[in-house]
């Protein structure tokens, strides 16, 4: 798939910058009183069901793959569609000829709600990024359908896949943590520390990405040559010792924001400034709402994701 991700300056660059001003810390911070809307409600039809409830599939997907939705213009009604879709992208085992059919599906998705937006003449470009795409790159001939899909397609995924793992795992955290839950609870403005603790904590990204040296470089006095690989364990980097106070523990009051849970350099998580709100909104409503939340099973019999690129838990059964 073409992806920003896997491309070097200056064409890295001009592709990151088509959707950046739709992450910028103003543009989500525009976004936060819809969010709390969404998880209030989701929070409501939880409560209101059958206990013990999975905490994934009632809050932690939903949240933010409504979210992504709004942004992309992808119908919430097809989550169902994407989510399976994404779930073989990420995890081990899957045979080539099944997850390759699997990204073709979505591929085809995706395509398919370009070419209609392609085909509205009316279509409004700030309706939402793929319609922004569509009507400023595609229709000028700056850029070709499968480039308009490629960027829709990694928003897709990474907009709801990273973030909805996130609020999975981080709640378990707070429940092995009952006093931190409580104050985070008792405290709303403790959240963003939460969260920046929380990620450092955590590191969901679960496998490190490969960089390919382009020329001799000299790092801690190791010489890596020019076309050597070099595989940086950033979860390693958020428990360095030498860096943090304790780094095996969980204190939500911390305060570091100086982890690599978002990468760093040109590379680094051009979604962040959402996520950051999305979870901040996430944890705090949850602990504010239900301060009786728990656990439904023992902790061994928690499904983790071990067989996936991107770590958490497949369920998360909860009562209160």
């Amino acid at each position: 798939m073409p992806s920003f991700l896997r491309m070097d300056p200056p064409v890295h660059d001009d592709l990151r910058r088509l959707v950046t001003r739709d992450f910028t810390i103003k543009r989500v911070e525009a976004l936060r009183a819809r969010i709390q809307d969404v998880v209030h409600g989701l929070i409501d039809d939880m409560l209101a069901g059958p206990k013990p409830a999975d905490l994934v599939q009632a809050l932690a997907l939903p949240m933010p793959a409504t979210v992504i939705c709004w942004l992309l213009g992808v119908p919430y009604d097809d989550h169902a569609f994407f989510q399976d879709r994404t779930t073989y992208l990420f995890r081990h085992g899957v045979a080539d000829d099944v997850r390759n059919g699997k990204i073709a599906e979505l591929s085809d998705y995706l395509y398919a709600l370009v070419d209609g937006r392609n085909a509205d003449p009316d279509l409004d470009p700030e309706a939402d990024i793929i319609s922004r795409l569509v009507v400023e790159q595609l229709r000028t001939g700056q850029m070709d359908r499968k480039g308009v899909q490629g960027i829709a397609f990694l928003m897709l995924v990474a907009g709801h896949e990273t973030t909805g793992n996130m609020a999975a795992l981080g709640t378990l955290a707070l429940l092995q943590h009952p006093e931190q839950f409580k104050a985070l609870g008792d405290d709303p403005s403790l959240a963003p520390m939460a969260v920046e603790e929380l990620l450092r904590y955590l590191t969901i990204l679960n496998e490190p990405d490969w960089r390919v040296a382009k020329e001799d470089t000299v790092i801690g006095g190791q010489l890596i040559k020019a076309g050597e690989a070099v595989v940086p364990l950033t979860f390693s980097a958020n428990r360095d010792e030498g860096h943090y106070d304790d780094p095996n523990s969980l204190d939500i009051r911390r305060g570091a924001r100086d982890h690599l849970a978002f990468g760093y350099g040109i590379h680094q998580c051009l979604g962040q400034p959402l996520a950051r709100v999305e979870l901040q909104v996430f944890y705090a409503t949850l602990a504010r709402r239900v301060p009786t939340l728990k656990l439904a099973v023992p902790l061994e019999e928690v499904p983790f994701k071990t067989d996936a690129l991107i770590y958490g838990v497949h369920a998360l059964p909860v009562t209160w």
